[in-house]
């Protein structure tokens, strides 16, 4: 699922270096995105950006898409890989948890529900990436916690999304997610207004669609550093909303913005 090889570096950096300040692990993911760029290899980001392929053709899910072979239209991913990688320091687990999450498309023997990678696969879907373990003192522990970290962020975009939909219940009350897809190089306009007032950038982007029974409908999700994970493993912060790419999201957001300004307590 669509959350972040990005995410996943932050909080990587955050497990293996706890004590270090906040501006090292964000800025620790960009030095490795630069010194990918710089070596002329740039991996597909989360799930989409797949233009260039890295030497390294290990098959992949979530976070990282673009494998070679079958690819997933809806989440723009290739097989699943449960394959140690080679010289792998010590097994991962292969057990994948179910999302919350419901399919728009099911296909016959499929779960209803989006499915989370496994630790395994997220492991291989980093070294696709670019992402260099052997230069971090990492344990399976921290890649079982990682693996949280994703799960919690996308369970979390996901409540977000549904908060939205409320103002559509009387016409569906059974959204489902149709497909996803990583951006994390096009800035939003929302976002790139609150960087030139002096606010960072987000440090990944995804855009999901929603099947609104029969209608689709585009959210654009920003994740941004949020410091230190939480016993809820969740650190990122999260700006969801509706694409202003129809009248329908137009008038939703303009909704909320005004319920906000008017009756918000904080």
């Amino acid at each position: 699922m669509g959350n972040t090889v990005s995410a996943a570096e932050i909080a990587a950096s955050q497990i293996v270096n706890p004590n270090a300040p906040p501006s090292y692990h964000y800025a620790h993911h960009h030095h490795v995105q630069n010194y990918q760029h710089f070596q002329g290899e740039i991996p597909p980001e989360c799930p989409m950006h797949a233009q260039n392929k890295p030497k390294l053709s290990l098959g992949s899910e979530c976070p990282v898409g673009g494998a070679s072979g079958d690819i997933n239209p809806l989440n723009m991913m290739g097989p699943a890989n449960q394959s140690p990688a080679p010289g792998q320091p010590f097994p991962l687990s292969t057990d994948r948890q179910t999302s919350s999450i419901p399919k728009a498309i099911v296909k016959e023997g499929e779960s209803p529900f989006w499915v989370y990678p496994s630790p395994q696969m997220f492991w291989n879907a980093m070294l696709r990436k670019g992402w260099r373990w052997k230069d971090e003192d990492i344990s399976p522990k921290d890649m079982n916690d990682i693996i949280k970290i994703h799960n919690a962020n996308n369970e979390q975009a996901w409540q977000e999304v549904l908060k939205w939909e409320a103002l559509h219940a009387d016409e569906c009350l059974h959204p489902r997610l149709k497909s996803f897809g990583g951006k994390a190089s096009e800035y939003s306009p929302r976002a790139r207004i609150r960087w030139l007032m002096g606010y960072e950038l987000p440090f990944d982007r995804h855009d999901w669609i929603v099947d609104r029974c029969g209608k689709d409908v585009r959210y654009v999700i920003d994740y941004y550093d949020g410091g230190s994970v939480d016993d809820k493993y969740k650190f990122a912060l999260l700006d969801v909303r509706p694409a202003m790419d129809s009248f329908d999201n137009v008038w939703d957001r303009m909704k909320v913005c005004w319920w906000r300004w008017f009756y918000s307590d904080e």
